[in-house]
């Protein structure tokens, strides 16, 4: 999938990836493609909620080895 930019929280613990990732969608421009790549085991429940929460729509996730890997697009 095409993306703008990225994240990478691996080995981060929450709320570090949700942090780091509100402050990369702050930096984009409406429309535009964040990917995040993450380790912690609540992130696949978090992300979601976060998309939810703050009007960005989650375009898509997927599991690499032991990494998360979301896809959210700024609202």
């Amino acid at each position: 999938m095409a993306f703008n930019a990225e994240v990478d929280t691996i080995g981060m613990n929450c709320p570090l990836p949700i942090l780091r990732t509100k402050k990369a969608l702050a930096n984009m421009q409406s429309g535009e493609v964040l990917k995040i790549k993450a380790t912690d085991s609540g992130a696949a429940r978090d992300f979601p909620a976060f998309a939810k929460q703050t009007g960005n729509e989650l375009i898509g996730s997927s599991t690499e080895g032991d990494v998360l890997v979301f896809f959210l697009k700024r609202r």
